[in-house]
């Protein structure tokens, strides 16, 4: 959480919102527990194909929704 998290997930939360692509059978924004990761920063995880993503700041979580979200291309810049 001190890395940001908190705010991350409020992020991707409103603007999955704000793009209607949330809802039954669409994207899920979840919380998650600790992926023995913590002292590397927030981690981001899209499933079903379990791909672990790292980012900075909001523009990398734009930059996932846009590419991986809506257009099915995984981020590899981003990818753990």
């Amino acid at each position: 959480m001190d890395k940001g998290a908190e705010a991350a997930f409020d992020h991707m939360k409103a603007r999955v919102k704000q793009l209607n692509l949330n809802g039954e059978g669409k994207v899920r924004v979840n919380r998650a527990g600790c992926f023995d990761r913590c002292g590397e920063g927030p981690l981001l995880v899209v499933y079903p194909q379990a791909i672990w993503y790292t980012f900075i700041d909001v523009d990398d979580i734009d930059e996932i929704i846009e590419s991986h979200l809506i257009n099915g291309k995984v981020v590899e810049r981003l990818v753990v």
